[in-house]
């Protein structure tokens, strides 16, 4: 996989689905990881087909949020779909919905084995930003978006150089 990230501006979007919050520290260590909980609860209790008014694009999203400060501190992590009707998701009891923020953000694509192959697009996201110290980090939201089974792009909020 390519390891210069592509450049791309979103528009706002809204993701409903189920959330914890964690923090990459804890998510080291197996005993106390929410991670593999969290999607495991979202594909066995089928929160894809529960969601009302879902996106037409059938992606899955893991969208960041809620950053206490930055890749240190605790977020919440979001599984879930992006929604047309943002207010439809909170009559579904239990999810909970995120609002993507518009601006400019770095792609960072992987495919391969899950979980393995999203724990290495990281591990090259956080190489990226140690190496280039000039892209700063937005710390508003970032997402995964699923194009299958296999296939992952992350995107990563920065802000614009002048």
């Amino acid at each position: 996989m390519a390891s210069t990230p592509s450049s791309i501006h979103i528009p706002a979007f809204s993701v409903a689905g189920i959330a914890v919050r964690t923090r990459n520290s804890e998510e080291v260590n197996p005993a106390i990881a929410r991670l593999g909980g969290l999607w495991n609860r979202f594909f066995s209790q089928s929160w894809e087909r529960k969601l009302p008014s879902r996106g037409d694009d059938g992606r899955i999203f893991g969208v960041y949020s809620g950053y206490e400060s930055n890749e240190h501190g605790a977020f919440d992590v979001t599984a879930g779909v992006a929604v047309a009707d943002p207010d439809g998701a909170q009559v579904v009891p239990g999810a909970s919905r995120v609002d993507i923020q518009a601006g400019d953000y770095l792609v960072f694509t992987g495919q391969g084995d899950m979980p393995q192959m999203v724990i290495d697009t990281w591990v090259r996201i956080w190489h990226y930003f140690a190496e280039n110290p000039q892209v700063q980090r937005r710390f508003g939201t970032d997402f995964e978006a699923y194009e299958g089974p296999d296939q992952v792009a992350i995107h990563i909020g920065v802000l614009l150089q002048n």
